[in-house]
């Protein structure tokens, strides 16, 4: 499984984005995806994650409320929208996939910039 975010950019506080994270190869391997990020001096975090089937999501309290994780399995693709959007959501995103074929996995994109300015 390979892994392409986008939409990234910079962004006013208060404002939105749209992250998309779209999913190659042996998709129907995956079990679960996730959003997770990375401030600069700061350990990566989960933000939000979701199941393979999208009955199942769990998000970071910091962004409960605010950040909606959703896939579309037919596009292969995964989203984030995030609303609300504040300083200190500024990191690098990065998806996120477990799952298994023959073995257990789990696979990273390249990461996309969300800047929040005050």
């Amino acid at each position: 499984v390979q892994l392409v975010e986008s939409g990234g950019g910079l962004v006013q506080a208060g404002g939105s984005l749209r992250l998309s994270c779209a999913a190659s190869g042996t998709t129907f391997s995956i079990n679960a995806m996730g959003w997770y990020r990375q401030a600069p001096g700061k350990q990566r975090e989960l933000v939000a994650a979701i199941t393979s089937r999208g009955g199942s999501t769990n998000y970071a309290d910091s962004v409960k409320g605010r950040f909606t994780i959703s896939r579309d399995n037919a596009k292969n693709t995964m989203y984030l929208q995030m609303n609300s959007l504040k300083p200190e959501d500024t990191a690098v995103y990065y998806c996120n996939a477990e799952g298994v074929y023959y073995s257990a996995y789990e696979v990273w994109g390249q990461g996309t910039q969300v800047t929040v300015s005050s």
